[in-house]
């Protein structure tokens, strides 16, 4: 693979050194170009273009999302946010023979946001030994036959470690209980088969890895589950026959489309499938092994360097998310910044966020930063 045939799609690399894909991967020239497509047809057909092409888009992005991940299209919805997807998940559950919901000290806080709030249901957290991960025995220990749910990450956002989503599932389903994931860390950065590893359900989107921007998440949920959920929260695009506009009867659609709410947000569709283009066409598997290498570049400098990393112990266990201990964070992210190099800060740490769009060069270049600004 040619990788630096891929700079060229992404004209901030031209302006910048760009290693903050975790919170939001660089916009793409083909991102643009579906933007203004949609823009001609808006001009072009008026409303009637929801007829003439949006619709059958909005199809397209579910199917290429559902094979990305594994699944089928059938099990695929999309959200404004993974906090609305999750809300409608949530309003389909019955926790009254079992109200207790099993999430991740690690997890990012909207994933547990989502079960505080609800009455009746209790959260519990599971600790981490290391700071980085979690063993998937510290689940075991607190899962039982009150768990109604498993909700945690497929990669931590603040460790970038990577959670075996098979072992998860043999855990919640040996127990009665269902396993979600967030994955909004993962999809784009990792291979995920929802299908092999027996995930129930799934959010994620296009913001991070997949290169799609904000305004837009994708729940998966498993077929053979939809018909059990039936939400009580509901809109238009979620009844099954949403042009019939009758509002003395409402009857959920009978796919994962069911917990769709309102209009969606087609800009960002539009965005999201010009990152599509680009990760289907690269393919996950080769993402995953060049991310790979540019993180263990990154990992190896800076042990070599004596600077401190929140990280798993394993290669294999950790994603393109490389948390390096440094005082003051955020002074540092603004003195890179300052230097045309964009990476970004959490509690005690710079985090750095390498995707395949950047280079060795590159990483030697933040890393030679991180070390000066560690020993002023």
């Amino acid at each position: 693979m040619d990788w630096l045939h891929w700079r060229d799609e992404f004209p901030i690399l031209s302006r910048k050194i760009y290693l903050n894909s975790c919170s939001l991967g660089a916009l793409g020239v083909r991102s643009q170009a579906r933007v203004r497509e949609f823009e001609q047809e808006w001009s072009t057909y008026g409303a009637s273009a929801w007829y003439e092409t949006w619709m059958r888009r909005l199809g397209e992005l579910r199917m290429r999302v559902a094979v990305l991940l594994g699944g089928d299209a059938t099990g695929l919805a999309l959200a404004p946010s993974t906090s609305v997807a999750l809300a409608a998940v949530a309003s389909a559950l019955d926790f009254r023979a079992r109200p207790k919901v099993v999430v991740a000290d690690l997890d990012f806080p909207t994933l547990a946001y989502q079960w505080m709030v609800r009455p009746g249901v209790e959260v519990v957290r599971v600790p981490s030994d290391d700071g980085a991960t979690i063993d998937p025995a510290r689940f075991a220990d607190v899962v039982d036959e009150r768990t109604a749910l498993v909700a945690t990450s497929h990669v931590f956002y603040s460790t970038g470690a990577i959670q075996e989503l098979s072992t998860l599932a043999t855990i919640a389903h040996d127990r009665g209980a269902l396993l979600l994931v967030d994955a909004y860390q993962s999809a784009g950065q990792l291979p995920i088969d929802v299908s092999r590893d027996d995930v129930d359900i799934l959010t994620t989107g296009p913001l991070k890895w997949l290169l799609g921007g904000p305004g837009l998440a994708y729940l998966y949920v498993r077929p053979e589950l939809v018909p059990r959920l039936r939400p009580t929260v509901a809109g238009w695009f979620g009844a099954r026959d949403q042009f019939a506009f009758d509002i003395e009867h409402f009857d959920f659609k009978e796919d994962a489309r069911r917990f769709e709410m309102g209009t969606p947000s087609l800009p960002s569709v539009h965005y999201a499938l010009g990152g599509q283009d680009v990760v289907d066409e690269i393919g996950v598997p080769a993402i995953r092994e060049r991310n790979a290498a540019l993180t263990e570049r990154l990992v190896n400098g800076a042990r070599a360097a004596g600077l401190r990393l929140r990280m798993a112990p394993e290669p294999e266990q950790r994603s393109a998310i490389v948390m390096v201990a440094i005082e003051d964070p955020a002074a540092a992210v603004a003195h890179m910044a300052r230097r045309h190099i964009v990476v970004d800060s959490r509690p005690g740490h710079v985090r750095v966020s390498p995707h395949f769009y950047n280079t060795e060069d590159e990483i030697d270049r933040v890393l030679g930063e991180l070390v000066a600004w560690s020993r002023p």
